[in-house]
């Protein structure tokens, strides 16, 4: 302990610096003798939100996972959106087809699981078996013998009117020639043609008496030439009329035969009987007979003539959602919610100068495969893909999918294109990511709080119990096994529970970022396997941790380097007015380390202004400046009751190039101060932490471990004399989780740790002197400043 007159502070023992799990209290000596882990750890308020939201069918109660990187968020959701699914039903499958009446939209059909797939084959059969069997019936003796008669009926007619009228003709004194343009009436004389030369030779009375003549005959051949053409459509349409009631005979019982198989869905007994009419219509194509060209041609292709099996693919089904071989509800986790994926998207390919499309280039997006289960989106990558989020939030809001064209769907372009029937859409969205991107979803679009309701937080850190230490075990053992990796000693079981207490800061829980524990064993294993053991040892678990260390802390070292070679000033012996060691975590994303600064601070009389230079200089943040203005109210709250503070204090992180941000340097800054008001040294040889309130209690900081190991390395490489140490707020004594390396130190008196809890327990051990002394120091230098603002009216220059 230190005594400083009037307040003792107690330094810290080993055993308060570090808890350590002892390997035979785990009883076992492999991770093999545990069982492997089964359920999701640690995450019991996280999977009671997942179990209501997935269990509500009400509109709007998807879910939000919200929690950290590496806490295990997708496994654990996928592990339980699978045992949920595997009770549900199957979903429908999925097919679309040609809709004869428009073919820009294709109709879709919903089949019970499997039927789809059957639905493909049975069309493939029936077209086939239409084709024999119209084939057959048209070379029929049956068919053809009708046809015959009443091609014979019609010829007997046609030649009676063809008849009549030379009759008419020779009456008049014309004859009837045919030529390629038709009927041609010529002039008689004497049984004889009469030339158009020789007309123009007679008298102009007799040519008028003939073409006088020849108008009649032709009033009169006009009456029967409708006659015929009357006869010839009659025919037309009896012949017509005869071939589709033949097919219609022939098509039924293959129809009645179909249906048998599709009694339940009157959507496929409608499209059959569609197709029956539509090859009817378009026999000669279907048949493969000359002059067949398609009548309607199919979307953004010109018309043209096409090869009976190519006309007969607008027959067939595009099975999008085949659920046949699904076993329960589905679940699928989307890693790229790119607009097309999750809502499909209509091929095209490229034929005769354009691009061809139609119902059988329609392909599925992720919400079509997921419907009727479950989907897992990062909800991250959903907002960086453009279309994607708003398209979600509306096929959510009017429960069906539409399948359109990204361009057209933003309204960037309008073109003549497939338009599929939207398919009716039940589905449980499941978004996954951070606390801060749904805090701003849910403030800044209304649309989100009323689709995802149900918010389920994964924690990042579990109780260090005796019951989740043996959890933990489990979960070793599962990676093992899964994995195939070597199994861990109970001294190495040991050493990553240790490993987790300091993941999560605390000595009395452990991190449940079980992907970094998991990178961890991983690590181990590889150096087991050099080392050519059967086993992961301690030694290969910290092996692996000091190389994880190696990989990324060049930039601490360098930093080390500079402050021994005296680049940067730090001074760890000694004793200095206004000057403090102060402890800074510098976070490099995969890596974060403690390095120490040197605080100055310096005093001057003025108008009561404590001066925050980082911030002046605009490298402070907001809640560093804040913690400047606690030291204000502070000093107003311990010396400014009777007198006006008249002071212009300077406070500054020397050699500090980039930003300077949080307040745990707050009770260092004013430790600082206190030194430059008392004129009192403070001891360089300590270093602290921790920021303070208006009423000079020290409160809890982040980084602790970090910051203590920091400025351990530095008293290292600058020398260690045995009387160095660190203050840290007594709050922060739980997140202890010290290097064996500082801990021993400290075991053998090389190095010291205290634990303060406020500013003048602080400045008692930093100064040797009883707080009383400086504060009346204080209070004495601030009088003094009071009266020379008194005296020259403005602060001194």
């Amino acid at each position: 302990m230190w005594y400083t007159g009037v307040i003792i502070v107690k330094e810290l023992t080993p055993k308060q610096l570090r808890v350590v799990c002892i390997a035979k209290d785990l009883e076992c000596k492999t991770s093999a003798d545990f069982t492997p882990l089964k359920d999701i750890v640690g995450q019991k308020r996280a999977l009671k939100a997942l179990a209501f939201g997935l269990e509500i069918d009400d509109h709007g109660f998807n879910i939000y996972v919200s929690g950290a990187h590496g806490t295990g968020r997708t496994t654990a959701v996928t592990q339980y959106l699978n045992e949920i699914a595997a009770k549900d039903p199957v979903p429908s499958d999925v097919v679309y087809v040609s809709n004869f009446g428009d073919q820009y939209q294709p109709m879709a059909l919903l089949l019970s699981a499997g039927k789809g797939n059957d639905l493909v084959v049975d069309l493939d059969h029936f077209i086939e078996a239409a084709r024999n069997a119209i084939a057959k019936m048209l070379d029929g003796e049956e068919y053809a013998g009708a046809r015959e008669e009443r091609r014979s009926q019609y010829e007997r007619q046609r030649n009676a009117i063809l008849t009549e009228m030379q009759a008419k003709a020779q009456k008049a004194g014309f004859a009837l020639r045919g030529t390629q343009t038709g009927l041609v009436i010529v002039p008689m004389m004497d049984g004889e043609e009469v030339k158009r030369s020789q007309v123009a030779k007679m008298p102009a009375d007799e040519r008028e008496r003939i073409e006088n003549r020849r108008e009649a005959l032709e009033t009169e051949l006009r009456k029967l030439f409708r006659k015929l053409q009357s006869l010839e459509r009659e025919l037309v349409q009896e012949l017509r009329k005869m071939e589709e009631e033949a097919v219609r005979f022939t098509l039924n019982p293959l129809i009645d035969d179909f249906l048998d198989e599709y009694t339940n869905y009157p959507e496929v007994s409608e499209f059959i009987h569609a197709i029956a009419k539509d090859i009817t219509e378009n026999l000669a194509i279907f048949m493969g007979q000359p002059g067949g060209n398609v009548p309607v041609p199919p979307p953004q292709q010109p018309s043209r003539s096409i090869s009976p099996e190519e006309f007969s693919k607008r027959y067939r089904a595009n099975l999008i959602v085949d659920n046949s071989e699904q076993k329960g509800a589905p679940v699928l986790i989307v890693t790229n919610p790119t607009y097309s994926n999750l809502f499909g998207r209509i091929e095209k390919e490229p034929r005769f100068g354009t691009l061809f499309t139609d119902f059988s280039m329609i392909r599925p997006g992720a919400l079509h495969q997921a419907n009727g289960g479950y989907i897992v989106i990062p909800v991250r990558d959903l907002l960086l893909s453009p279309l994607s989020y708003p398209a979600l939030k509306r096929a959510l809001q009017n429960n069906h999918i539409v399948i359109e064209e990204p361009a057209e769907q933003a309204g960037f372009l309008s073109m003549k294109t497939l338009r599929p029937a939207p398919i009716p859409l039940k589905i449980k969205v499941v978004l996954i990511g951070d606390p801060f991107l749904y805090q701003q979803l849910y403030i800044l679009d209304p649309d989100f709080r009323e689709l995802f309701k149900v918010k389920a937080d994964f924690d990042t850190t579990m109780d260090r119990s005796e019951k989740n230490i043996r959890r933990y075990g489990s979960f070793v053992c599962s990676l093992v096994q899964k994995e195939k990796l070597r199994a861990l000693t109970a001294e190495a079981i040991a050493e990553v529970v240790d490993y987790s207490s300091r993941l999560a800061e605390n000595q009395t829980k452990l991190s449940v970022q079980f992907s970094v524990i998991a990178d961890v064993i991983r690590e181990a294993n590889y150096y087991a396997k050099e080392d050519r053991k059967r086993l992961i040892d301690r030694k290969h678990i910290i092996q692996a941790l000091e190389a994880r260390l190696y990989r990324s802390n060049l930039l601490e070292e360098k930093i080390r380097e500079f402050i021994e070679r005296e680049v940067i000033l730090i001074t760890v012996k000694g004793e200095e007015v206004g000057q403090i060691n102060g402890l800074s975590v510098l976070s490099l994303g995969d890596f974060a380390f403690g390095r120490p600064s040197r605080v100055t601070a310096s005093v001057a009389p003025g108008r009561g202004r404590v001066i925050d230079i980082e911030r002046e200089s605009g490298l402070g943040g907001n809640i560093h400046h804040k913690g400047v203005h606690i030291l204000s109210g502070y000093l107003s709250e311990k010396f400014g009751r009777e007198k006006p503070l008249s002071l212009s204090a300077r406070l500054v992180f020397e050699q500090s190039y980039s930003g300077v941000e949080g307040d745990s340097a707050s009770s260092t800054e004013l430790y600082a101060l206190l030194s430059a008001l008392s004129g009192v040294p403070i001891q360089q040889r300590f270093a602290v932490t921790g920021s303070v309130n208006q009423h000079g209690e020290v409160q809890a900081i982040g980084g602790v471990n970090e910051k203590i190991e920091g400025y351990f390395a530095v008293c290292k490489v600058l020398g260690l004399t045995g009387d160095q140490g660190v203050l840290i707020p007594k709050a922060n004594i739980q997140n202890l989780m010290l290097k064996e390396e500082v801990v021993k130190a400290v075991e053998a008196g090389k190095f010291h740790l205290y634990a303060v809890e406020t500013i003048d327990e602080g400045i008692e051990l930093l100064t040797g002197k009883p707080a009383s002394e400086i504060n009346k120091l204080a209070d004495k230098r601030l009088k003094e400043m009071a009266d020379v603002m008194r005296d020259y009216g403005t602060p001194l220059k």
